[in-house]
């Protein structure tokens, strides 16, 4: 970079010392983000306990048809007077009709062929009319009245065909499958947390950077100072670049303390308040790890940064700048997305596909399985689409069409 370049990177620099303060206050408010959301759960979790358990607690209307054909059923919902409230229904028989107006949470029908001896009568079918659309607790209590009387039957067919419990338990599951991973650990937690990462830490720092690229393009051409500097001796290719610079910084520095957040309170949740799967997580990832993810978002913020300029030169108001960028985040999710589908690894042609091995990357990096040799294709993919973007920034800037269209 020349001199004139870096005094007209200071020079927009220094456009934001005025509001020091201020970006001393955001900073600390991004850091602390967290802290208040964790802090935000906490004081909730109270709340969310006492929904659960009153949720719990609450008593099911229910009623039984076929009653007499499995007396001891019925029994056992009567006993649990705790859970169960029987509601007679006489003739009905448009269950449906009693469930959605709440008359009854549901019907149990008793087939006339229930029999305790299951030998002889085979599989019996009791039909349980519920409205499943919502959370409920009707399937899994119905569940464990019925499952008592399953493993009795059970019971008592194995006395009468004289069986032990090698033989039962044979007979019951005649092949048992016993996995064996042969993954470890950080694998496993790599392959849930990696794919999702990106997600955020890229919508991030494209939102760091929108905000000094919608004013360098669109704030100027409203305030009128760009016909200023388009007046001046400077080329305008390195005005482009000096404003490309500026909107990048921001983005880098969004980038920094996203990964630094992240390893900063991984910390804090791990040493200082022990939660067991975070200090799991952070025994796997080192410092190193945390410092790969932000030089791999280098290049991706340049990117961001070139495609943010360019919409901001071409929009014609600040507001419009901001509905394009806006719709760009729709663009930065598809390649992520893409990232966490099945199959799709950092392999061959995918480590020199943009924004997408990067966040496979991510995901490599927090299993352990990280092939360093796909670095130079994604810093190479990358940078190589950030530069050209760049040269379409500066082509767009020196087109008065589309500066004052």
């Amino acid at each position: 970079m020349d001199q004139s370049t870096t005094q007209i990177y200071k020079r927009l620099i220094s456009y934001v010392g005025a509001y020091k303060s201020v970006a001393i206050v955001a900073i600390v408010g991004m850091i602390g983000y967290s802290g208040m959301d964790a802090l935000f759960i906490q004081l909730m979790k109270p709340f969310i306990d006492e929904g659960l358990n009153q949720r719990n607690n609450e008593v099911l209307k229910y009623a039984i048809v076929g009653e007499a054909y499995a007396p001891a059923i019925v029994q056992s919902f009567n006993d649990a007077s705790d859970k169960f409230e029987p509601v007679a229904i006489g003739d009905e028989t448009d269950y449906a009709k009693l469930i959605k107006n709440e008359t009854l949470d549901f019907v149990l029908v008793i087939p006339e062929s229930f029999d305790s001896d299951v030998l002889n009568s085979g599989q019996h079918k009791i039909q349980l009319y519920l409205n499943d659309a919502g959370l409920n607790k009707v399937m899994g209590r119905v569940s464990d009245i019925i499952d008592e009387y399953t493993d009795a039957f059970q019971q008592t067919a194995f006395a009468q065909l004289n069986l032990d419990e090698t033989q039962q338990e044979a007979l019951l599951k005649p092949i048992k499958i016993e996995k064996q991973n042969v993954a470890d650990d950080r694998e496993v937690w790599g392959e849930r947390l990696g794919g999702m990462l990106p997600y955020f830490i890229f919508i991030l720092c494209l939102q760091g950077a929108m905000a000094p690229a919608a004013d360098l393009g669109a704030g100027e051409k409203e305030r009128g100072t760009l016909e200023t500097l388009l007046i001046s001796p400077m080329d305008r290719h390195k005005l482009v670049l000096g404003k490309f610079f500026t909107v990048a910084t921001a983005g880098i520095v969004t980038a920094l303390i996203t990964v630094s957040s992240m390893a900063i309170w991984g910390l804090v949740l791990s040493q200082g308040m022990a939660v067991e799967f975070v200090v799991e997580i952070m025994s796997m990832i080192g410092l190193v790890d945390f410092l790969l993810i932000f030089l791999m978002l280098v290049p991706v913020v340049a990117v961001f940064a070139a495609v943010l300029l360019s919409l901001s030169i071409y929009a014609r108001s600040f507001k419009e700048a901001q509905s394009y960028m806006g719709s760009l985040i729709m663009v930065v999710i598809f390649p992520v997305i893409i990232a966490m589908m099945p199959g799709v690894e950092l392999k061959g042609g995918w480590v020199w596909v943009p924004l997408t091995n990067v966040a496979l990357a991510m995901k490599e990096l927090f299993k352990g399985t990280m092939d360093y040799f796909a670095l130079f294709g994604i810093f190479t993919s990358t940078a190589v689409i950030a530069t050209g973007l760049i040269f379409f920034c500066i082509h767009w800037f020196n087109k008065e069409k589309v500066l004052f269209r």
